[in-house]
């Protein structure tokens, strides 16, 4: 958990997703349309991968992917953010969390 803990702080947006999964794209595509550049692990692509997976599920996340994280907190996964964006709520997140300048 402390390696996740030190990934999702170092940068302001962070989404731990598996290559192949639909809706991780979808979550990335919403954020590449706010101008939005996410850091992205693709866990079936790293070495560590299985190792971050348990310590996501262990965070509440089910399941994993994608698990967004914003100004060092845990949002959710694709539902969660879909959420917020319906609400309104996911550009002042964003702001807030220093992804967006405007």
């Amino acid at each position: 958990m402390d390696k996740v803990s030190k990934m999702v702080s170092e940068k302001p947006v962070v989404i731990f997703s598996e290559s192949s999964c639909c809706m991780s794209h979808t979550i990335r595509s919403l954020f590449s349309d706010f101008g939005v550049n996410p850091t992205v692990y693709e866990l079936d692509k790293i070495s560590s991968g299985r190792e971050i997976e348990k310590a996501l599920t262990r965070l509440g996340c089910n399941p994993t992917v994608p698990a967004v994280f914003i100004g060092g907190e845990l949002v959710g996964g694709a539902n969660e953010v879909m959420s917020l964006h319906l609400q309104r709520a996911l550009r002042p997140m964003l702001t807030r969390a220093g992804a967006l300048w405007v």
